[in-house]
């Protein structure tokens, strides 16, 4: 086969305007999802309580889903009524949120040894968070019809 070739039957991976689309629901949901992540993380930073690395990284995990549904509710709510928003926002896909937080906090754990934000992990912390679902994105998108956000 060559390198050339669609290796996924049906889903033509080549497609510009759905990887435009898929950028943009995933920078939405990479926004949504930083809002708690990181707040969580400097909260702890700023306040030195002693909570274990694994069990700060739980939380803002749960915090970064909470506020990117939150975030998502607010912007489908200027097309739909405020419950369908909500409804919408939850049916997001959980999958993504969650690989791309995961993918951040593991970042931030490995470059810097811990729960800690510095001027210098926060820009590889979002490349990685925005990176690593996209392909999944795209893939929903394409074959689904469904954004993950946005």
């Amino acid at each position: 086969m060559a390198l050339t070739e669609n290796r996924s039957p049906g889903i033509d991976w080549r497609d510009g305007p759905t990887w435009a689309q898929a950028r943009i629901n995933t920078l939405w949901c990479l926004i949504g999802c930083s809002i708690g992540d990181f707040g969580t993380i400097l909260y702890f930073q700023l306040t030195g309580i002693p909570w274990p690395v694994w069990a700060i990284m739980t939380l803002a995990i749960i915090n970064g889903l909470m506020t990117s549904i939150a975030l998502e509710t607010v912007i489908l709510s200027r097309q739909m009524a405020l419950r369908a928003a909500f409804r919408t926002a939850i049916g997001m896909s959980l999958i993504s949120m969650i690989a791309m937080e995961a993918a951040m906090n593991i970042t931030d754990v490995l470059l810097t040894g811990g729960a800690k934000l510095t001027w210098w992990v926060v820009p590889i912390m979002l490349f990685v968070g925005w990176i690593t679902p996209l392909p999944y994105n795209y893939w929903r998108l394409k074959a689904l019809g469904k954004g993950c956000c946005g």
